[in-house]
């Protein structure tokens, strides 16, 4: 089915005022997250070209997720809801990141593909393509501290860059990613450097299947066999050692099951 705005919403269980203002896009950002899960299994057998269709056939994108219900990776969520944003009137642009990493370190800075906005003046973040945790609605791009859900979040200057970080009810803070305050052209992930293209390599011998989808308090991230649960700013890691478990916990991430009732 070609891309419609008025189906786009409906999916996504919107029915305020669709005006490009902060309130609106809140609501849709949430809304984003809870419906359309990510699914890094997607990228399985594309070896380091796993950016080569950045630039998304928005029908086709449509019709596969918001139509077919699949999930997504970073730059095919995030490329529809910046569509969605446009046809809407906000004005949209692209930025990358690169991901903390297990060791502290952070990945290329094209590593991930997501958007920003700006309303009243102030620039925000608008990212519903990561796996989390993270935030559930858009971020300003600010030092001053933000509350989301038990969680608080701050985008602290370092080096050139901006981190954003985030703080659970532990008191922690911990960064999610970093970015330059520098519109992106998709073209850039077409032709990918030589730092993305090792990356893109050690990603795909690594093998690890990551998939995550939000609810209405927190995230539920599974890395291969770990699952992390984040609502209402707790976090618990288990790690799920019985087949059958993952099976299953894999079919409510995607909802090829019946959903769990929100996690504790």
């Amino acid at each position: 089915m070609p891309f419609d705005v008025d189906t786009y919403l409906k999916a996504l269980g919107h029915r305020g005022p669709a005006d490009p203002t902060l309130k609106t896009l809140r609501s849709l950002h949430h809304r984003h997250l809870t419906t359309f899960p990510y699914d890094s299994a997607l990228n399985a057998g594309r070896g380091t070209a796993l950016w080569a269709g950045v630039d998304i056939d928005r029908d086709a994108a449509f019709d596969e997720i918001v139509i077919g219900g699949r999930g997504g990776v970073c730059y095919e969520l995030n490329g529809l809801f910046r569509i969605l944003l446009e046809e809407l009137g906000f004005e949209v642009g692209v930025f990358g990141a690169g991901i903390r990493q297990l060791d502290g370190s952070f990945g290329p800075d094209l590593e991930h593909v997501f958007n920003h906005t700006r309303l009243d003046g102030a620039l925000f973040l608008v990212d519903v393509g990561f796996v989390g945790p993270s935030y559930l609605e858009p971020l300003c791009v600010t030092t001053e501290v933000q509350r989301q859900y038990g969680n608080r979040f701050r985008v602290v200057p370092v080096d050139g860059r901006h981190v954003v970080e985030r703080s659970g009810r532990s008191g922690i803070w911990q960064a999610v990613y970093r970015f330059r305050d520098q519109p992106r052209d998709l073209a850039e992930w077409q032709e990918p450097s030589a730092e993305l293209a090792d990356f893109a390599r050690a990603l795909a011998g690594a093998g690890i299947l990551v998939r995550g989808r939000s609810f209405g308090t927190g995230q539920r991230v599974l890395i291969g066999k770990r699952l992390l649960t984040v609502d209402d700013g707790h976090e618990s890691v288990r790690v799920l050692t019985d087949p059958a478990e993952h099976e299953r916990v894999v079919a409510e991430i995607l909802r090829t099951a019946a959903p769990a009732e929100s996690p504790r």
